[in-house]
């Protein structure tokens, strides 16, 4: 019988930043001293954007809630990676680079809320509504990166989720859709080693998502998502390929939900103590504050004025969101069709007529 060959696919793997802010030179990217300093300001941002968020929830202000302590690299990296003519995709995760890419925060908490006007973003806003269906967005990612391609824009779509997606049909056809027709799409795959309670292990027998990319003729890389820096310098990459005609991009980013997976949920009954412990050790917020220590870019005072000034802000937009009027219950008729349909007017008139009452 002839010999069998098995070819392992491989795939590169980017840390240029280590837990304890140490950089490898020869891999740090170029960016000026107010870009590392943006970066982690809006880690920092995110991260009182996630504690309002838990502590309105346990407060009974806004209904359940989906946390992002711990992959806040992920979403920075890819902010300051993108451009103002790029899309967004996301999925429940990714309220923090939604407020970076320009949604005000009021409206993330409203969505939380169950306010359906948390999806009115301001004019000139390139994001879609975030995704609940788990993997959805990956093919509207796909469908809008190759409605750029034809329109032949200098934009990308940048398409989000988690590991447990990677599990999804949705997938891998949007995966295949963008391999074949070169969609102008980077797909950014936070895996947090858990889709709820199922572990990392148990959803493939893969190495990694990252090497799933050559199966559909695509570029692919595995970033540590805690790493700021590294998840900077893969989606700059990514992104400038996919804008420039060269295809799309899978990056996986290997990173950890520090929280539940909702408020709904309680890891504490399958998650072991010690990895959350081996996770917190590798806080992106914690690396990234020492490394630019060691530059002498950050102190304490400064620590203390972002903090407070983060906070502020925040505490404003609860303001604002508290300041919505109520919505009218006829306003579920009139953002489904650009030209209502004559059954569903009548209903609308029937609804009017009862609220008038």
């Amino acid at each position: 019988m002839p010999r069998k060959i098995i070819h392992q696919a491989v795939t590169e793997r980017l840390e240029i930043l280590d837990k304890d802010g140490r950089v490898d030179k020869t891999l740090l990217p170029d960016l000026s001293d107010d870009q590392l300093l943006t970066l982690y300001r809006m880690m920092i941002q995110m991260r009182k954007l996630d504690e309002k968020a838990l502590n309105l929830q346990r407060q009974g202000r806004t209904g359940t809630y989906a946390s992002l302590r711990g992959q806040e690299a992920c979403q920075a990296g890819m902010a300051l990676a993108m451009e103002p003519q790029d899309w967004l995709v996301p999925s429940f995760r990714e309220h923090g680079i939604m407020t970076l890419r320009g949604i005000p925060a009021h409206l993330i908490y409203a969505f939380w809320k169950g306010d359906e006007r948390g999806d009115l973003f301001p004019e000139g806003v390139n994001c879609l509504p975030p995704s609940i269906p788990v993997g959805s967005q990956l093919l509207h990612a796909a469908g809008v990166g190759m409605a750029l391609k034809l329109r032949q824009a200098a934009a990308v779509a940048v398409g989000f989720a988690g590991d447990g997606a990677s599990s999804e049909g949705d997938f891998h056809e949007a995966l295949n859709f963008a391999g074949i027709f070169q969609t102008q799409t980077v797909f950014l795959i936070q895996n947090n080693q858990w889709a709820i309670s199922v572990p990392f292990k148990r959803q493939t027998a893969a190495d990694s998502i990252a090497q799933k990319a050559h199966a559909y003729g695509i570029q692919g890389i595995q970033v540590d998502g805690n790493d700021v820096l590294a998840v900077y310098a893969a989606a700059k990459e990514a992104v400038d390929r996919a804008r420039s005609g060269g295809g799309p991009t899978l990056v996986e980013a290997l990173t950890y939900r520090m929280e539940n997976h909702t408020t709904a949920d309680d890891a504490i009954r399958y998650r072991p103590a010690e990895e959350l412990l081996y996770w917190r050790e590798r806080d992106p917020i914690d690396r990234m504050r020492k490394f630019l220590v060691s530059r002498k870019l950050w102190n304490d005072k400064k620590e203390v004025a972002l903090a407070e000034e983060a906070a502020a802000a925040i505490e404003a937009e609860v303001e604002r969101l508290e300041a919505m009027p109520a919505p009218s219950p006829v306003e579920m008729f009139e953002t489904m069709y650009a030209q209502m349909p004559w059954n569903l007017q009548e209903q609308r008139d029937e609804m009017a007529r009862e609220v008038g009452r």
